[in-house]
């Protein structure tokens, strides 16, 4: 409990340097073979605290549901967008990420004083006061409550594919480059929910 609250202190240090309200976004999905990648932004209200909140890979995903709607009725203002397959193989995925992230910061519906971005990258945000956190979802409360909402679409999004195309298992490894994955494409070839630009790596996967 310590470390999750440490997270909440970090963005309290951050507010009273730099005001409030403060912005934190986050993405998922940068790996995966298949379906869109995800961004979310959180504004929590000054001082605010949500106990478990913490990086999403460090939860599970009856967790992350959970902390889902409770991220969303205490926020002041949440946005989620996505960059979709056809994005990421005209930008390549840091740009179509950063994309994500910038139109989820557009969904919001209060301006924040300071806007704190996972990661070493900042695009699509100038003139902006955005700022990188390296490891933000382990550093943040509002990165990784961002993360639990983007993480959380983009997983709801993939057992919706897998409805459509129920060949490849998307339910079970939601786009990521596991064994019975790469099987699948091999067997019944990519279908349009695939990311040409990854499955380029993969040998005898037919575009």
């Amino acid at each position: 409990m310590a470390e999750v609250q440490n997270l909440a202190l970090f963005d309290e240090a951050v507010s009273s340097e730099m005001g409030c309200p403060l912005c934190g976004i986050d993405e998922a999905g940068r790996g995966p073979l298949a379906g869109a990648v995800f961004a979310a932004a959180v504004v929590f209200p000054e001082g605010f605290f949500l106990p478990g909140v913490n990086d999403s890979k460090k939860l599970s995903p009856k967790k992350r549901e959970a902390l889902f709607d409770l991220i969303c009725s205490s926020a002041l203002s949440f946005s989620i967008a996505e960059a979709s397959v056809e994005e990421i193989e005209d930008l390549n995925i840091l740009n179509a990420s950063m994309l994500a992230m910038r139109r989820a910061y557009d969904g919001l519906t209060v301006c924040p004083r300071v806007i704190l971005i996972d990661g070493t990258t900042v695009r699509y945000f100038d003139g902006l006061p955005a700022q990188t956190v390296v490891k933000g979802d382990a550093v943040s409360q509002s990165i990784a409550a961002a993360s639990i909402l983007a993480k959380v679409a983009r997983d709801r999004a993939m057992l919706d594919l897998d409805r459509l195309y129920p060949q490849y298992g998307f339910s079970a490894h939601k786009g990521y480059g596991t064994a019975a994955h790469i099987a699948a494409i091999l067997e019944h070839g990519p279908c349009p929910a695939h990311r040409p630009l990854f499955l380029r790596k993969i040998r005898g996967a037919a575009l």
